[in-house]
């Protein structure tokens, strides 16, 4: 099979590997669509080699989504079955092959059904964004009275942030660009701002990576969280500083997928949103279109079967 592995030396390059085994409690997926994530572009430079985060000589795997259909059961699984159309979360880093490949394992517990509704390649951008968001929520603590400002709000994971929160019971601020107020009042921001304002909130989801600005933007003894857990910025005036460490949780991703694919709309507050799509063996085209920036919805890499 084909996979896509960097060394983190800039470089990407395709690979024949063979078809991994599936062990205990493991799910095979034969992909057709993988979602391209900064995350990605990040291991490609060789942050996370760097840190010490992944040390795969010959090469890491890069991609976080996958969609596809069940391949093989591990044993003690009893589902999905054989067939079933599915995504999954891939959250190890350190890992030899991983999304951007024609076939991965991944535990059971990281498998979410698709819900009729999504095709894979809607499906492919969900499962790392709507999982950042949903679990940096909870970070965040008690909602009710309290004030929260999302930093690039309209964008990957700030797009399903805005939504989740005010579902949760925040009073959500947004930060975006001009062109973004309609998307953003319609996901419930009561305000849309161009830039951080001196008023203070009692919470920030800084999901732009501002950093110590957007620190300056929270309340005395408040909370910030960031989505770079290696950027985390100082903590000062009390304010807690924490950084979300995303994981996979199937059971809880699913549940999110059918409140996305209920809203039906691409207009709607969870909404999919795909920027365009790239073949495998043009990873390389996808992470440079990420790179220029500009563009509103993920790109994402298919598979011809």
């Amino acid at each position: 099979m084909r996979a896509i592995v960097t060394t983190g030396a800039e470089d990407v390059k395709i690979i024949e590997v063979a078809v991994p085994d599936v062990g205990p409690g493991e799910v095979r997926i034969e992909l057709r669509a993988a979602a391209v994530n900064p995350v990605d572009f990040q291991t490609r430079q060789g942050i996370y080699h760097r840190l010490g985060w992944i040390d795969q000589p010959d090469g890491a795997g890069l991609g976080w989504d996958a969609a596809g259909i069940v391949d093989a059961l591990g044993d003690g699984v009893v589902g999905p079955a054989v067939g079933t159309r599915v995504v999954a979360l891939h959250d190890r880093l350190d890992a030899p092959l991983r999304a951007f490949a024609d076939y991965v394992v991944v535990p059971a517990t990281a498998v979410a059904r698709i819900p009729d509704g999504l095709n894979f390649a809607g499906a492919a951008t969900l499962p790392l964004n709507l999982s950042t968001a949903d679990q940096a929520l909870d970070l965040l603590g008690d909602p009710a009275g309290r004030t929260l400002l999302v930093t690039g709000a309209a964008g990957g994971v700030g797009g399903f942030a805005v939504p989740l929160a005010v579902e949760r019971g925040w009073t959500v601020s947004a930060l975006g660009r001009p062109t973004d107020t309609d998307f953003l009042r319609s996901a419930g921001a009561v305000q849309v701002l161009g830039e951080i304002p001196p008023t203070r909130f009692d919470a920030v989801f800084d999901t732009a990576a501002l950093g110590d600005a957007a620190v300056s933007a929270v309340v005395d003894g408040g909370t910030y969280v960031g989505v770079v857990p290696p950027a985390k910025p100082g903590a000062v005036r009390g304010v807690d500083v924490q950084a979300v460490m995303v994981h996979h949780d199937g059971a809880r991703l699913e549940k999110l997928l059918s409140s996305v694919a209920r809203t039906g709309s691409e207009n709607a507050p969870l909404a999919v949103r795909i920027a365009g799509t790239y073949p495998l063996e043009k990873a390389n085209e996808a992470l440079a279109a990420l790179d220029a920036g500009g563009s509103r919805g993920r790109w994402v890499l298919t598979f011809e079967r």
